[in-house]
């Protein structure tokens, strides 16, 4: 008997991570970049859901990135991690990164063709509701969707997490933000100047944004990445907070119903 509940509890959970699809996808950006996708999806849920967009780390579109796509597939979302640096290209040294991120947002132009390339490759697929999207950043991919909620993308909400602040493209008049915002910052965020955090604050009031800034105490830059601990040899002060990370995404799990309508 034993023996006969342990193999159905293994065929379920079997069965469980089957029903998640995962899949790179290739696209190009309007300056003809070949941009790299990862798309997840539960198939054993009927009909359209709404779409998430997963913006990298400075790192690029590395395994974090796709775990977070494959996280909101098992909340019942399209997810589509989108590649902002062009070919997939991750790295995992500190001045890579830093190149890549400079070559990215060097024009923001560009840099918004990028996102709204991904933006229309996950409303293109069957499984995603087009009119219900939303996207979520994590360090540089926060620092994208936060820009893109400042300049009127009309996305259900953006959320970032311990995501850069700053911007060369603030939020301009009143009513221009049309996304709900959710910033998860840490208090222990040595990366991020507190003159960031507070004009970012000023800029959404002035425009009159609907935002939410939580203050996760004590978590450094990374907190939600369980990989950041492995680059403190580079000398980076960041580091992973189990729970700092639990509870922003408790956060964006409640954000997300809220958004999407469905608690």
């Amino acid at each position: 008997m034993r023996l006969l509940c342990a193999l159905l509890l293994i065929a379920c959970a079997a069965s469980a991570q089957a029903a998640i699809q995962t899949r790179e996808m290739p696209y190009r950006s309007a300056d003809g970049t070949r941009m790299v996708g990862y798309f997840a999806y539960d198939d054993s849920k009927p009909g359209i859901r709404p779409g998430v967009i997963v913006v990298h780390e400075w790192w690029g579109l590395n395994d974090y990135a796709k775990r977070r796509a494959r996280d909101l597939a098992e909340l019942g979302y399209s997810a589509l991690a989108i590649d902002m640096y062009g070919e997939g290209k991750h790295t995992e040294h500190p001045q890579d990164a830093m190149a890549f991120m400079q070559a990215a947002t060097r024009d923001a132009d560009a840099a918004k063709a990028r996102f709204l390339a991904g933006l229309e490759l996950l409303k293109r697929q069957p499984q995603t509701d087009p009119s219900q999207i939303a996207a979520i950043g994590y360090c540089f991919g926060g620092k994208i969707v936060l820009d893109m909620a400042r300049q009127g993308l009309p996305l259900a909400g953006v959320a970032s997490f311990h995501g850069a602040l700053g911007t060369a493209t603030p939020a301009t008049s009143k009513g221009s933000v049309k996304a709900k915002i959710l910033v998860e910052h840490g208090s222990a965020d040595s990366l991020v100047p507190a003159k960031d955090l507070d004009a970012l604050k000023q800029e959404l009031s002035a425009a009159g944004a609907d935002y939410r800034v939580v203050i996760q105490d004590g978590a450094k830059h990374g907190f939600t990445n369980p990989d950041a601990d492995a680059h403190k040899g580079h000398g980076l002060d960041i580091g992973y907070d189990r729970q700092a990370d639990r509870r922003s995404w408790a956060d964006l799990q409640a954000f997300l119903k809220d958004i999407f309508g469905q608690g």
